[in-house]
């Protein structure tokens, strides 16, 4: 039987979960790709966020490589938040999104404790 997950891990698949959801209702709904098919779009930004599924038996290295992952999203929501303002809301919540998923991982790291100068 594994551990229970800490408030972070739970968070960081939160944002992950998240991160999914809002590509789907980016690229499906929202502002569906004009120069593509849906399908295509939904591929390019989807299936990278599935694969760490495959490591979600250890679900601190799944979320550690869905971290690596989204900083790739992260600099996608800048540039679309920069130079779209209307995708600025979908873009804006990818970041923090992003920023949320990788500050959930920073704050699960467990550090060694240096030793005390006596």
């Amino acid at each position: 039987m594994s551990a229970p997950l800490s408030a972070t891990s739970r968070l960081g698949l939160a944002a992950w979960i998240a991160l999914i959801a809002l590509q789907c209702a980016w690229y499906a709904w929202l502002f569906p790709p004009q120069q593509m098919s849906k399908g295509l779009a939904l591929a390019i930004t989807v299936i990278p966020l599935l694969l760490p599924f495959f490591a979600i038996r250890n679900p601190r290295r799944a979320l550690l490589w869905t971290g690596i992952l989204s900083l790739f999203y992260f600099c996608h929501g800048i540039a679309e938040g920069w130079s779209s303002t209307q995708e600025r809301g979908p873009a804006l919540m990818e970041v923090l999104l992003t920023l949320l998923l990788i500050g959930a991982l920073g704050a699960g790291v467990k550090r060694k404790r240096k030793p005390r100068p006596d």
